[in-house]
């Protein structure tokens, strides 16, 4: 059974910031199913990344060790949004997903979870998918969250 579809767009401004997502997990369910996806992954455009760079050496690199990163810039490149997942169930935290990949395809179970999640029973109530945004370097990022249950426990 589907419990949610939702789609969304961030900025950089919503960097360091998270957005929590509730849903209602009905009881009978053996396995919580979630695909997230998010695009673009990386900033192709090189001038404003290295300008990005420039940005986040004045801000974390000592004056004296600026100009060393400067010419090392590339090093970094491509720079790439970042969102990662966490979850929390009726009971507490369930696991975090602090992955790179741009498509995500994630389960919870009794038995067996992906992993970074913890298996063990899913409870009926309200259940949180919470999206960190570490990073977004593009004008915007698209998202794309789903989770649907399944009757009984499947094999990964």
């Amino acid at each position: 059974m589907e419990l949610l579809d939702i789609q969304g767009s961030v900025t950089p401004e919503e960097s360091r910031t998270h957005i929590r997502v509730p849903l209602e997990l009905h009881e009978g369910c053996g396995r919580l199913n979630v695909r997230f996806e998010y695009a673009p992954k990386n900033l192709e455009d090189r001038e404003r990344a290295l300008e990005l760079l420039k940005e986040s050496y004045d801000l974390y690199i000592l004056p004296e060790q600026r100009e060393q990163a400067v010419a090392r810039a590339d090093r970094h490149l491509p720079l790439k949004n970042l969102i990662t997942l966490s979850f929390d169930g009726p009971d507490g935290y369930r696991g975090a997903c602090h992955r790179h990949d741009e498509v995500q395809e994630l389960f919870l179970a009794s038995g067996e979870a992906s992993p970074g999640l913890m298996p063990g029973r899913l409870e009926a109530g309200e259940w949180n998918v919470t999206l960190s945004l570490h990073c977004i370097v593009t004008a915007t990022c698209e998202y794309r969250l789903r989770a649907w249950t399944s009757e009984r426990e499947e094999s990964a």
